[in-house]
């Protein structure tokens, strides 16, 4: 997608914004054990990438979250057409899956690493059960609101099943997908970091836990923004781009009716 000069100026007055907020905030306080200002932390994370420390932690996250979010997009959204298209599926399903929204996250972490170990296994898995739900309610929900018109028109001309699926359901369901997509990244890093803030030897939430019990927070403040920064470049380039695509069949469905 190409980003108007509007958008671009808005990202980085935005970001521009933060960044005196920040600098004020640093100022008033004149404690940098506290919060440094942003040249401190930006010195950190130039010291800590050229070293290569902070790559290495930085590619051992983004791998996890990337297992995580495929595994858990993968599972719900096979559940959420399944639960959306069958009534009898959804009267069996729902109940699990409103149990797997309520159980905390830190619940989920704490019994994977009891009962499969401290190792990538129950850490990918800790994640992805945490999210799978949020995915599946989204695409059941999708799946509820498809047009019945739509439906309607693909039984009188008798498509086929995997027709049907891509070219009447797939495109409807574009917008909850794309939904699931920025949310799901958004939740899974998050607690990708408190996996590896309680149990794994590297990523970015492994050297928060350290230079949290050191008490160095322009350290914290790099590799956590690191990340962050990494997160809004996705945002901006790749998320938007595929939220475009998703919703273009309604604008030109609007077009045409107007």
């Amino acid at each position: 997608m190409n980003r108007t000069p509007a958008d671009i100026k808005a990202v980085s007055l935005s970001l521009v914004g933060f960044a005196a907020l920040w600098w004020i905030a640093a100022w008033l306080g004149d404690d940098p054990a506290v919060l440094p200002d942003p040249a401190e932390v930006w010195q950190i994370f130039l010291k800590e990438t050229a070293s290569g420390v902070l790559p290495h932690h930085f590619t051992a996250t983004l791998l996890r979250v990337a297992a995580a979010f495929l595994l858990a997009l993968g599972i719900g959204i096979v559940l959420g057409i399944a639960m959306g298209a069958n009534a009898r599926v959804n009267r069996w399903l729902s109940t699990w899956v409103v149990l797997l929204l309520n159980i905390p996250a830190l619940v989920v972490i704490v019994l994977c690493y009891l009962w499969i170990g401290l190792n990538e296994v129950a850490a990918i898995t800790a994640v992805a059960l945490n999210k799978t739900a949020m995915v599946a309610v989204s695409l059941r929900e999708g799946m509820h609101a498809l047009d019945p018109k739509v439906r309607d028109m693909a039984q009188v001309f008798r498509m086929a099943p995997l027709t049907r699926l891509r070219y009447i359901i797939l495109p409807q369901l574009w917008p909850y997908f794309a939904a699931s997509v920025r949310n799901g990244l958004a939740i899974i890093w998050k607690i990708v970091l408190v996996v590896e803030f309680l149990g794994r030897s590297n990523g970015i939430g492994f050297q928060i836990h350290l230079y949290f019990q050191l008490f160095e927070t322009g350290y914290v403040l790099a590799y956590a923004l690191s990340f962050v920064a990494f997160m809004l470049l996705l945002e901006v380039t790749l998320i938007s781009t595929i939220e475009t695509r998703a919703t273009r069949w309604r604008l030109g469905t609007a077009a045409r009716k107007s």
